[in-house]
Parts: C-alpha cells; sequence; structure tokens
C-alpha cells in the first residue's frame, strides 16, 4: 500500500471528497428509522425484524470488514471507496424496490458496502494528512457522517408524506451519486499525478503520549484491543438510540412521526459539535480528560430519558455530542498511534469487526426488550450499561498509550 502523502492543494480534494463520502457512509441505514412504523405497516415486520433494518448492516459492518481490508491492500483506497459507494447507491435502489426480502436485500448490499467505506477513510486520513490534521480532519469525517444522518432523520418523514417511503429512501441516494462522481475526478488526479516523495509526510515525535507515536507492536495491539471493548459500547449505544429514539419519543411523548423523527435528529447533528470539540479539549486538557467528558455526556442521555423524559431534546442534545465526540476519540487515536498504513487498516478493521459485532445486537434487542416488557426502562438501562463500557475502555485505552515501555 502506497505510503505517499498527496501535494496540498490534492489534499483539499481528498479532505473534500472524505466529507462528501461520508454523508453516505450512515444516512442509508438511518433514513428508514423516522417510517419504521409505516414499514412496519406496510411489509408485515414485527418489531424486532424491523430493528434488522439498522442491525443487518452493522452485522455486514462486522462480517465484511476483514475482506475490506484485504480489498484495500490489493486495489488501493480510492478504488475501495468507489466500490462502497457504487454498492451504496445500488443498494439505496434494490431496498425501494420490491416487497420485504427485496427490502432486506438492499439492506444486505448497503451494510456491506458501507463496510468498505468505514475501513477505507481511516486509512487515508493516515495517509494523506500530516499528523497534526489528523484530529481535525477525522472530527470532519466524523462531523459529515453525522451531518449525513441528521439530514434523513429530519427529511425522511415530510418526504414520505409526499411521495411514500419506498421514494423518500430511495432520494437520499441523489447524495450518494454526488460522493461518487467526485471520487472518480480524485481517482483520476491520483493516477496522473507524479509520487510525492516519501519524505515530504512529516511523521510525529517518538513519544509515549496520547498524541504521538507508541512504539511497540504489542502496545499497539493491547490499545487497539482496549479501543475495541469502547467502540462496543460506543457502537451499541448509537445504533440503538438511532433505531428506536423516534419511537420512543412517539410513544412516551405522545409526538407525531415527522415531530419524534425532528427531535431525534438532535441526537445526529449535535454530534457535530462533539466531533469538532474533542480536537480543541484534547490540545488544552489531560489525555484522559476528552474521554472522560465524553463518557459522561454518554451517560447522560439514557439516565436522563429515564429520569426527566420530558427534558427530552436536552439528553438528544447531550448524547448526539458523546456519540460525536466519542468516535473521534477512537479513530483519532488510531491513526496517530499506528505506524504503517497496513497497521491501520489492521487495527481499524479489528476495532470496527469486534464493535460493530457487539453493536448487531443493539437495535433487535432493543426493540425485543421495548416489545416484552411494554415499555423503555429496560432498553434504556442496557443502554446505560454499554456507555459506561465506552468509557472503561476508553480510559484504559489511555492509560496504555502513557505507560512507559
Amino acid at each position: 500500500m502506497s505510503t505517499r502523502s498527496v501535494p496540498p492543494r490534492a489534499l483539499a480534494w481528498v479532505v473534500t471528497g472524505i466529507v462528501l463520502a461520508a454523508l453516505s457512509l450512515r444516512g442509508p441505514i438511518i433514513a428508514p428509522t423516522p417510517v419504521i412504523t409505516q414499514i412496519q405497516s406496510d411489509l408485515g415486520f414485527s418489531a424486532a425484524t424491523a430493528g434488522l433494518l439498522t442491525g443487518l448492516p452493522v452485522l455486514l459492518f462486522a462480517l465484511i470488514t476483514p475482506l475490506a481490508s484485504k480489498l484495500i491492500g490489493r486495489f488501493g483506497p480510492e478504488a475501495a471507496i468507489l466500490v462502497c459507494l457504487t454498492g451504496v447507491l445500488a443498494g439505496t435502489v434494490i431496498r425501494s424496490a420490491g416487497p420485504a426480502a427485496v427490502v432486506l436485500a438492499g439492506t444486505v448490499v448497503i451494510g456491506a458496502a458501507i463496510a468498505v467505506g468505514n475501513i477505507v477513510v481511516p486509512v487515508i486520513i493516515r495517509r494523506d494528512v500530516s499528523w497534526r490534521r489528523i484530529p481535525m480532519v477525522t472530527a470532519a469525517y466524523t462531523a459529515a457522517l453525522n451531518v449525513g444522518s441528521m439530514i434523513t432523520a429530519l427529511g425522511t418523514a415530510p418526504l414520505a408524506a409526499v411521495v411514500g417511503w419506498r421514494w423518500a429512501l430511495v432520494a437520499w441516494g441523489l447524495l450518494t451519486v454526488a460522493a461518487l462522481v467526485f471520487w472518480l475526478a480524485v481517482a483520476r488526479r491520483r493516477a496522473v499525478a507524479p509520487p510525492a516523495s516519501p519524505a515530504s509526510r512529516t511523521e510525529p515525535p517518538t513519544t509515549t503520549g496520547a498524541s504521538g507515536t507508541v512504539r511497540g507492536t504489542g502496545r499497539i495491539r493491547r490499545i487497539g484491543w482496549w479501543l475495541t471493548f469502547a467502540f462496543c459500547g460506543q457502537a451499541f449505544s448509537y445504533y440503538s438510540i438511532t433505531a428506536w429514539l423516534p419511537t420512543l419519543l412517539a410513544d412516551t411523548r405522545g409526538l407525531s412521526l415527522a415531530a419524534s423523527g425532528a427531535g431525534a435528529s438532535l441526537f445526529q447533528v449535535a454530534a457535530i459539535a462533539g466531533a469538532l470539540g474533542v480536537p480543541a479539549l484534547t490540545a488544552r486538557t489531560p489525555a484522559w480528560a476528552p474521554v472522560a467528558v465524553v463518557g459522561a455526556l454518554w451517560i447522560t442521555l439514557p439516565l436522563g430519558l429515564l429520569i426527566a423524559p420530558e427534558g427530552y431534546l436536552v439528553w438528544s442534545a447531550i448524547g448526539g455530542i458523546a456519540q460525536g465526540g466519542g468516535f473521534t476519540v477512537i479513530f483519532s487515536l488510531v491513526a496517530r498511534v499506528v505506524r504503517t498504513d497496513a497497521e491501520a487498516a489492521g487495527t481499524s478493521a479489528r476495532i470496527q469487526g469486534s464493535g460493530y459485532l457487539a453493536a448487531t445486537v443493539g437495535p433487535p434487542l432493543v426493540g425485543a426488550l421495548n416489545s416484552g416488557t411494554g415499555g423503555w426502562t429496560a432498553p434504556l438501562l442496557v443502554v446505560l450499561g454499554a456507555t459506561a463500557v465506552f468509557l472503561a475502555g476508553g480510559l484504559l485505552a489511555v492509560r496504555e498509550t502513557q505507560r512507559r515501555p
């Protein structure tokens, strides 16, 4: 895999491409949630089966991740991201084109394609971005993931009211088309550009701090496993809340589908503040502080919904800040402690494969608990436990980066 850095002007293209691609790496999964009851009614899905519309892609993230890493190594990051975007577009069309089996098949295609994007974007960031800018570019990537989620969470129900849920879901494919066209141009520019000297990449100094490089394969592996533990909690919580928060608000607050979707969209849009706030916090505080702050905010979401559900707008915003910050904390650390592109792909694949496998059970489990208990207390307690897992894993990973060799 190439280790060259792109020239500054080409880097602007790559960062823009990362942002455009990110708009399609979560939005297609989020899009069904505001109209989940309409989909259930039309297709005869149970609550647990409906949860598969968000749970299946997460399962595919786990299953396809090893293949995604091999695809990147064999054909390169640009080819991999084009495969990702083409698959997302195809899956979006298939999901809106037929009966229940076809809807689930399209969901599988979307999940497999996004799995490739999940792995390749951190590799591109590590390869093309100077180490000092990695947290900010990772933050921009995370923010764009959540902008895509916010747009679909906010816009799907109103669109469905006009054109039906099938056309509302397929309409978001226009974002994927834009990203695909842009990355075709990036790949073409990259192919004809002269290779940059490896010396043109400015590497971080050798340190054992969380902001530098941690030398030693064993230590990096241990950090990776603690981050996997943290990402299990992050991904479980994120996908469970994303899948069921609109329904929870409709049930507990008596909101319409459009209103509950708008309320839940705060969970997505507030993540931008979390993503962009982590680099600033990291520069001004001890290494453990960003993880502790993000973990405390994560825990506040389920606690708030349990204790004072009337403040759901506040809790949604706080939880959104937490989920955006949590993703940025984990993958900024990955990009900065690994030493090679191959190590970046392997570590990212291990974290995401294990984390998304754990997260696969989230939406179906939360839906089943709601159906079985007739309420939301048990589901929220499970989410509370998952947020505590994020906090513990993140703090242990940071501690490992600060241990002396």
